[in-house]
């Protein structure tokens, strides 16, 4: 879910996607599922392919998901994920998260993931988080902090990926270490009763290291965030194939480790 000013950074590549399908309402959402109830009513914003959606919307049940993205496309997948497990009581909008088209007090929840990092202003996307949510509701967020994910072993081509890929984010007007910045933004959009957490995803099995690392080693090669690097000469097509090839050595690695750190508000209104 990006804004007309933004770029999302990422796109939309297959091996985008295959990693944001692995999310769930459990790995990703932890923070907020023991605050829902049956009946509830809750907002998705930047849905993205609906896995973590439809786990909300089987939680609510028989309240409904109303989950938004940009575009129609976008929304495209999410539609197919929640046909695909039968889940009936989802709504799908077009909207900007900067300024959504629902009335106030709208719904019980508003829920973000991994959206605020990309929009160019979190503070206003979250104003109207505040603004479509009902008095006593929740908005809740998530975000990577980019500058925070840490890995063994030390490879100097993986630093080199980390620094191109927030430069590329900026360029964007996003903000990649967004997980720190959480509970000042919701601050500046005039919310006084938040929780701050934090949570981790963790990959440091012989599957998991395949996994992320091979996701990686095709997506710096394949993806939007790819062409970006290569087009405005932030990186040449051989430095791409260098950062992938150190995906694939840091998945090999026996004592391979990888930590994300996120941060996480919870918004009372």
């Amino acid at each position: 879910m990006v804004s007309a000013e933004n770029a999302y950074t990422h796109g939309h590549h297959e091996s985008v996607l295959r990693s944001h399908r692995w999310r769930t309402a459990e790995n990703s959402a932890a923070y907020l599922l023991p605050h829902l109830a049956s009946g509830a009513s809750l907002l998705d914003v930047g849905c993205g392919p609906g896995t973590i959606t439809t786990d909300l919307a089987a939680r609510v049940a028989p309240g409904r998901v109303t989950a938004v993205e940009m575009s129609a496309e976008a929304l495209r997948l999410a539609r197919a994920e929640a046909a695909a497990r039968g889940q009936d009581n989802i709504d799908f909008a077009v909207s900007d998260a900067h300024s959504l088209d629902f009335d106030d007090d709208t719904f019980d929840v508003v829920h973000a993931h991994q959206v605020l990092q990309h929009v160019a202003d979190p503070v206003r996307a979250l104003r109207e988080m505040r603004r479509v949510c009902r008095p006593g509701g929740l908005v809740a967020a998530r975000d990577s902090d980019y500058a925070a994910f840490t890995w063994f072993p030390n490879l100097p081509v993986l630093d080199e990926w980390l620094a191109l890929y927030r430069r590329a984010a900026r360029a964007n007007r996003g903000e990649p270490d967004a997980g720190r910045r959480l509970l000042s933004w919701a601050r500046a959009a005039g919310f006084d009763d938040v929780t701050a957490t934090a949570s981790t995803w963790c990959f440091a099995t012989p599957e998991d290291r395949h996994w992320w690392g091979g996701m990686w080693a095709e997506r710096i090669l394949r993806s939007d965030l790819a062409r970006q690097l290569v087009i405005s000469d932030m990186a040449t097509e051989e430095d791409l194939r260098r950062i992938s090839l150190g995906w694939r050595e840091w998945a090999a690695a026996d004592d391979g480790w990888l930590v994300i750190l996120h941060g996480e508000i919870l918004c009372r209104t």
